[in-house]
């Protein structure tokens, strides 16, 4: 017997290529996520949670069920294959220029960040405790949106409450201004101070959306590490929606492994992957 049957017939669930596929196309339909054809092993034990929690004795049971009446279940179709790796102050060359922007924009009546892959926080707070250091009195005027697909991830974001290694490499001075320390029963704990918490607006955005609820006029926009699960097509038709909410020197920020090239009538490299949108006077 070859490894893959044998993995297939040490499963609680049969896992077809058909059924394998099928999750495929109704997760790009619904997410625009292009899942890898060597992701088959993480789809099962992901989607196998949902088999025994709506009590399907099969894949192809689950997804007709899904499609045919998914209502609130679709949603935890799509939260169960995003995946949601973060930490504070990640890929931390981009901090120093986003401060050093928003400098240039203090002058502003407003200034608009939108990071459009929250997760569970760690970004857009450490976007938040940027604009805190580099504006001072001033970062009353900023107003950040965090949003992100998974309605789970969200919840954990507005919390803001962490276990102490999750902040661990950030400085004693941002430890002690940023968070308070968890007593008694939160021990270990650390949670984002009020204050804080009350300059990100969280909501839950499908960037598959027609149209996006964030302000126009936007300075910043984060979106980082999301784009690699959608195909080129995808992601140019997010780009083009991004653009017009931009003004002409705002700053689109992106992941390391990402790259915009194929989108550059609609956006320009600056280096270190970030972007200016293209077309605009600048």
């Amino acid at each position: 017997m070859d490894n893959a049957k044998l993995a297939s017939s040490a499963r609680e669930f049969s896992f077809s290529n058909s059924d394998f596929e099928r999750v495929r196309k109704l997760i790009y339909q619904h997410a625009g996520i292009s899942l890898s054809p060597v992701k088959q092993d993480m789809v099962y034990s992901r989607l196998a949670r949902r088999l025994r929690a709506t009590g399907a004795t099969s894949f192809s049971e689950y997804l007709d069920a899904l499609e045919k009446s998914g209502g609130g279940e679709w949603e935890r179709f799509v939260n169960s294959l995003t995946t949601n790796l973060t930490s504070f102050f990640r890929e931390a060359h981009h901090f120093p220029i986003l401060a050093d922007h928003l400098k240039k924009c203090s002058t502003r009546a407003s200034v608009k960040i939108w990071c459009s892959a929250a997760s569970t926080g760690e970004e857009p707070y450490s976007i938040a405790m940027t604009v805190v250091e580099a504006l001072a009195g001033a970062a009353s005027n900023v107003t950040i949106v965090a949003s992100d697909l998974d309605t789970n991830v969200l919840e954990a974001a507005k919390k803001g409450v962490y276990s102490f290694d999750r902040v661990a490499r950030l400085s004693p001075d941002r430890l002690k201004r940023f968070f308070l320390k968890g007593t008694g029963s939160q021990v270990g704990l650390v949670s984002v101070r009020p204050e804080l918490r009350r300059m990100i607006d969280f909501r839950r955005i499908n960037l598959l959306d027609s149209s996006y609820s964030v302000p126009n006029g936007l300075d910043v926009i984060f979106c980082r590490n999301v784009m690699i699960y959608f195909d080129k097509p995808t992601q140019y038709k997010i780009l083009k929606k991004f653009h017009p909410l931009m003004n002409s020197d705002s700053l689109l920020f992106a992941g390391h492994s990402e790259s915009f090239l194929h989108a550059s009538d609609l956006f320009k490299s600056l280096g270190k992957t970030v972007y200016a949108p293209a077309g605009k006077g600048i």
